[in-house]
C-alpha cells in the first residue's frame, strides 16, 4: 500500500476541529445532525467517512478504523477517538463547553471510555433495530413515495449489475479500479434504501433489471475505455436528473426528512461518478456512441416506468 494521502476537507481558517464519523450508521448520523444544529457547529468541518472512497480519511487514520470508532482531529494537532474525541467536540460547542472541559479530567474520561467501549459492542444490534423500525414507520408511506423508492432500488440493482457486468469483461486495470470503486459506493445506496423501503414493496422485475444492468455494462467493456465511460456518462446523467426531482419534492416534505438525505446522498455520488467518466473521455462521441447513449437514456426511462408499477 502506498502512502497514505488526505482526503481535501476543505478547512477554512475557522474550522477549529475536523469530526469524521460514519454516514451510514443512522445513529450516528442522527447523533451527528443534532450537533451539527447546536450554535458553533459552523466552525467544525463534519466528514462522512462512509463516502470516502480512498483506504485513508487522514494520514493517520483508515477508513476502516475511522468506521470502527468515532474520531476527530484538532486543527494542526493529534487525531483522538473515543470517548475523548466526544469530549473535544464537546468542547468546541458552546452548549457543552463545560460539560466537555470537565469529561476530559481524570478519572471520568476513563469511564467514558469504558461506557464508549460497551457501546460499541452493542451498536451492530441497535443499528438492526433502528432499521427494523424505520421499516415498520415506512408502511404509513404514501404511495407516490412507495413508488419513487421502487424505481430507486431497482436502479440501484441495475447499477450493481452494470459495474459487475464490466468487471466480467474487462482486464484493463484501469477500468478495473473505476468499476470496483463505483461497485461498492452503489451497493451502499442499495442498502440505504432497503433500509426504508419494505421487501414487498419491491419492484418484481428486479431479475430483469439485474439482467439488463450487466449487458449494459459488459457490452462497452467489450469495446474499451472509452465506450465504457460514456455508458457511465449516459447511465449516471440520467439517474441525476431522476434523482434531483424527488430530493426537490420530498425538500417540502419535512416528515420525510431521513429520506431526502439518503436521496441527496445518492444523488451527490452519481454526480461523481459522472463527472469522473466524463473527465476521462478525450475523444469526440462517434455516431455510433451518441446512438447507445440515446438508447441507454431511453431504456432508463422506460425502466424507471416500470419499476415505478411494477
Amino acid at each position: 500500500m502506498g502512502k497514505p494521502q488526505k482526503i481535501p476537507i476543505s478547512l477554512s481558517d475557522d474550522n477549529k476541529i475536523t469530526v469524521f464519523y460514519d454516514g451510514a450508521c443512522p445513529l450516528c448520523t442522527r447523533e451527528m445532525d443534532f450537533y451539527k444544529r447546536q450554535k458553533g457547529a459552523d466552525s467544525i468541518a463534519w466528514m462522512d467517512v462512509s463516502r470516502c472512497n480512498e483506504d485513508y480519511v487522514a494520514p493517520d487514520l483508515s477508513k476502516e478504523l475511522a468506521l470502527r470508532r468515532f474520531h476527530i482531529q484538532e486543527k494542526d494537532g493529534p487525531i483522538v477517538s473515543g470517548a475523548e474525541g466526544f469530549a473535544v467536540l464537546w468542547a468546541a460547542l458552546p452548549a457543552f463547553r463545560l460539560f466537555g472541559r470537565v469529561a476530559r479530567t481524570q478519572p471520568l474520561i476513563w469511564i467514558l471510555e469504558k461506557v464508549y467501549q460497551q457501546f460499541l459492542k452493542i451498536r451492530p444490534r441497535l443499528q438492526s433495530m433502528f432499521r427494523d423500525c424505520q421499516m415498520k414507520d415506512t408502511t404509513s408511506l404514501p404511495d407516490w413515495l412507495i413508488r419513487d423508492l421502487r424505481s430507486d432500488h431497482a436502479g440501484e440493482t441495475g447499477a450493481i449489475a452494470i459495474y459487475r457486468g464490466i468487471l466480467a469483461v474487462t482486464n484493463n486495470d484501469e477500468i478495473r479500479s473505476f468499476a470496483e470503486s463505483h461497485l461498492k459506493t452503489e451497493g451502499q445506496h442499495l442498502e440505504l434504501i432497503e433500509s426504508v423501503l419494505p421487501p414487498d414493496a419491491r419492484s418484481s422485475l428486479l431479475p430483469l433489471w439485474r439482467a439488463a444492468g450487466f449487458l449494459t455494462g459488459a457490452l462497452p467493456a467489450m469495446f474499451g475505455n472509452a465506450a465504457v465511460y460514456r455508458t457511465i456518462d449516459a447511465v449516471e446523467t440520467f439517474v441525476d436528473l431522476h434523482y434531483s426531482k424527488q430530493v426537490v419534492r420530498l425538500s417540502h416534505e419535512e416528515r420525510f426528512s431521513e429520506i431526502h438525505d439518503i436521496l441527496e446522498r445518492c444523488q451527490t455520488d452519481e454526480i461523481r461518478h459522472r463527472d469522473e467518466a466524463r473527465n476521462r473521455l478525450q475523444n469526440t462521441p462517434s455516431m455510433l456512441s451518441e446512438a447507445w447513449c440515446w438508447l441507454i437514456g431511453f431504456g432508463s426511462a422506460v425502466a424507471v416506468t416500470l419499476a415505478r408499477r411494477i
